[in-house]
């Protein structure tokens, strides 16, 4: 199966989107969407040439994001009765028996849509509305033909608005390599796009007449519309993916803006943001300069962004930002560093870009402040303590002074990483303060928790996908990821197992002997 590259949009964006769009709760059969697992998914990938699956787990099913599955099923319900009919369907992804299926299509987080064509061999992210008009009549768009043909004028004010990107080709004839290829960038891209294709240029807006063959990008930013005439498909791809993307995106509560904050986030490039209040009256000033910096960085790896702070506090709570911080700058990049400017002035914004693309900018770490008391029996680990408490000493116990209260660390860790909205965080908590009880008089044992929503987390070693994950730091220093079942018992058998060192396993191993001697 082809897969679809992997959607960096932070989670702090998926809540305030989902948000927008909360509307009536009214009763519909969740019967219209069919639920999938292990068992039967194959067989409804390959019955169905096209289909949309979510990929959920039920602790996502709260607060905020308890829009989603109510909104699904109302469209579900509509588009089951479309011509041709088409189907929405749920896999639990957080039952072990599915984790396979959700790894095959690269799900990342909750929720994740995935449209899925041709049996399967077509795979796209769903990056459409959220609410169930906008499922409706985004996906009704994506049966058919992949591009539109315009005729007349009235067909080109009837497709083209004036905020979302239109692409449209112009041919001498609907025929040829140009036309074809054409084609063929469309299917591969409608998902996230609309096209069409006429013989007339004269029926297009905004721009002077043009012989084909041609693409016309429209756009509701910056120059408006742009040409592009080479037609081999990647070339097309690249074409369409970079003009879509504003010099620099706006992000507020405007819905319009939303698909392009997503393509922002979705670039490979370092995100660079500057946050500000929009109704002050330095803000069109700031503006201003951002854009013209963002225009002198074109092509050299960073894609520019201006947020409102009213609609920017996910944000700051995922920074671990302050207001009295704004105006202020982040530049997160793809492997999760992060670099701050606080209080920042408009005629400091390209120097300090500069200085962090020389490599002059110190990286900025989220952490919560460090415990004052960390007595409990699940020690509490930050973001600054992070690493000290985990790299201790491979043989031998060691002394942590990071906090108040001195601990002694061992060589042996159990360390969640957890979200305090994650019910079954809440549920394993309890289990985890018994299990570190019961290692209370064992110096060489610390159970530990993080919550990983509030503290940065050191890319490489540890890869935390979703709450709670479970690392292990043996006494050789070797470190996992634990997969097994979170009861207490499981829990405390695995540590007193894997938690020796090779040279105590020898020396039972030898104990051991000694005693068969013995004994015969």
């Amino acid at each position: 199966m082809t897969k679809s590259s992997r959607v960096r949009v932070p989670i702090w964006f998926v809540f305030f989107a989902f948000s927008v769009f909360v509307s009536s709760f009214n009763a519909v059969s969740a019967e219209s969407v069919l639920t999938l697992d292990h068992s039967n998914f194959t067989d409804a990938v390959a019955k169905h040439s096209f289909i949309v699956v979510e990929f959920y787990a039920p602790w996502y099913r709260v607060g905020t994001v308890r829009v989603l599955p109510p909104e699904y099923e109302k469209a579900a319900s509509e588009l089951v009765n479309n011509d041709p009919p088409i189907i929405l369907a749920k896999v639990d992804a957080n039952e072990e028996a599915n984790k396979g299926i959700a790894g095959e299509f690269n799900v990342r987080g909750y929720p994740t849509l995935k449209i899925i064509r041709n049996g399967g061999k077509d795979v796209q992210d769903y990056k459409g509305p959220r609410d169930a008009d906008g499922i409706v009549s985004h996906l009704k768009k994506q049966v058919g033909p992949a591009s539109a043909e315009i005729t007349s004028a009235e067909d080109a004010s009837n497709l083209i608005s004036g905020n979302k990107i239109y692409i449209v080709g112009v041919f001498p004839d609907f025929s040829g390599e140009e036309y074809q290829n054409f084609t063929d960038a469309a299917e591969k891209m409608r998902a996230d796009y609309d096209f069409a294709h006429t013989k007339d240029s004269k029926f297009l807006p905004r721009g002077d007449a043009v012989n084909g063959p041609i693409v016309r990008l429209f756009k509701p930013f910056d120059e408006l519309s742009v040409d592009f005439q080479d037609f081999h498909v990647d070339a097309l791809v690249k074409f369409v993916e970079e003009a879509s993307v504003p010099t620099v995106t706006v992000f507020n509560k405007d819905p319009n803006n939303h698909p392009f904050v997503i393509k922002f986030f979705n670039s490979p490039n370092a995100k660079a943001m500057l946050f500000l209040n929009f109704s002050d009256e330095a803000a069109d000033a700031f503006k201003s300069k951002l854009q013209e910096v963002a225009e002198s960085f074109k092509g050299k790896g960073i894609s520019f962004l201006i947020g409102d702070l009213e609609a920017s506090q996910g944000a700051f709570q995922y920074f671990g930002l302050k207001e009295e911080q704004v105006p202020l700058i982040v530049i997160q990049e793809n492997d999760g560093g992060k670099y701050l400017k606080p209080n920042v002035a408009p005629d400091t914004i390209a120097s300090w870009v500069k200085d962090y693309k020389d490599g002059k900018v110190n990286p900025y770490r989220k952490s919560e402040p460090i415990p004052e008391v960390n007595n409990e029996p699940v020690k509490v680990v930050v973001a600054d303590t992070f690493q000290e408490f985990v790299n201790s000493g491979k043989n031998g116990m060691r002394t942590f002074h990071a906090y108040n209260s001195v601990i002694t660390i061992c060589n042996i860790i159990l360390l969640e990483f957890y979200a305090p909205w994650c019910g079954h965080c809440q549920k394993l908590a309890p289990i985890l303060e018994e299990v570190a009880i019961s290692f209370q008089g064992d110096e060489n044992v610390v159970i530990a928790k993080i919550d990983a929503t509030a503290n940065d987390i050191p890319s490489g070693v540890f890869d935390v996908k979703g709450y709670p994950t479970l690392y292990f730091k043996s006494a050789d220093g070797n470190i996992v990821q634990y997969e097994g079942d979170r009861t207490k018992e499981d829990l405390i058998q695995f540590i007193q197992k894997s938690g020796k060192t090779e040279e105590n396993k020898t020396e039972e191993s030898k104990t051991d002997e000694t005693l068969v001697k013995d004994e015969l």
